[in-house]
C-alpha cells in the first residue's frame, strides 16, 4: 500500500464529499472511492441491517446488492457475526472465501457463487439490532491484507459520520412532522370547540393514554377525519 498516493488521494476525497447534496450522494461516493482507492477491491458497498431488514444503503459493483440480499434472508453472514460480537470488535476479514465456512456454510456457498474470492468489513454502528458496515469485496482470494484493512478504517469514517448525520436528520424531521401534527389537531379542536390551547393540548394527551396511542398519532387521526369533512 503507497500510503503517501493513498493519504493524497484521501484528502481530495475529503473535500469532494463535502460538496455533496445529500447523504446518498455522499454514501455512493464512499462506495465508488473503496473500489478506485483500494487495491484489489472490486466491489464495496454500505449495508444497513433496520428492524431485522437488510437495506443496501450505497454499492458499487453488481454483487454488493446479492451480497447483501442473502445475508438478510438468512440472518447469517461476516456482518451479522460483527454487529453480534461482544469484544468491541468492529472489523473482519475473510482472506478465502473458497473454503469451507462452517459459521455460516449457506451464505458462504452463495457468495462462491457470487464470484467473492475475499472480503473485509468494518462495522459503522449498532443501535440494538440494527447496525451498518461497509463491506470491501474480491474475486481474489488472499486481496485484504491487514493494510487493505486499515485503508478500509480510513473510509469506513467517513461513511459514519455521514450515517450518523442521516440519522439525526431522520430524527429532527420526525420530530418536526410530529410537532406540526400536533398543532394543527389542536388547532381543529380549538376552532370547533373554542377551546383554549392548553386544554386542547389536554384533549389530545388524555385520548392518547387513555388509548394507549402515540400523541403524534392522535394527532393524524384527528387530522385525517377533519380532511374527510
Amino acid at each position: 500500500m503507497q500510503w503517501q498516493r493513498f493519504a493524497e488521494q484521501m484528502a481530495v476525497l475529503a473535500r469532494d464529499l463535502l460538496e455533496k447534496k445529500t447523504v446518498q450522494e455522499t454514501l455512493d461516493a464512499i462506495s465508488a472511492a473503496a473500489v478506485d482507492l483500494i487495491e484489489g477491491c472490486d466491489a464495496a458497498g454500505i449495508l444497513a441491517v433496520r428492524k431485522g431488514k437488510a437495506i443496501t444503503l450505497a454499492s458499487c459493483g453488481d454483487m454488493v446488492g446479492a451480497s447483501d440480499r442473502i445475508q438478510g434472508e438468512l440472518g447469517e453472514g461476516p456482518c451479522y457475526d460483527l454487529a453480534r460480537r461482544k469484544d468491541g470488535e468492529r472489523t473482519y476479514r475473510i482472506e478465502d472465501m473458497t473454503r469451507p465456512r462452517p459459521d455460516w456454510p449457506t451464505y458462504a456457498k452463495a457468495a462462491r457463487e457470487l464470484g467473492i474470492g475475499s472480503m473485509t468489513g468494518i462495522l459503522l454502528y449498532t443501535d440494538n439490532e440494527d447496525f451498518g458496515a461497509l463491506n470491501l469485496y474480491a474475486r481474489r482470494p488472499g486481496t485484504f491484507t491487514e493494510d487493505i484493512e486499515t485503508a478500509g478504517w480510513m473510509l469506513a469514517s467517513h461513511a459514519a459520520v455521514a450515517l450518523a448525520s442521516a440519522r439525526t436528520i431522520d430524527q429532527l424531521e420526525h420530530a418536526m412532522e410530529t410537532r406540526h401534527a400536533i398543532g394543527e389537531a389542536m388547532g381543529i379542536l380549538m376552532e370547533r370547540h373554542r377551546m383554549s390551547e392548553d386544554d386542547a393540548f389536554n384533549v389530545l394527551r388524555r385520548l392518547s393514554q387513555h388509548h394507549n396511542i402515540k400523541l403524534r398519532d392522535v394527532a393524524q387521526t384527528f387530522r385525517a377525519e377533519h380532511d374527510r369533512r
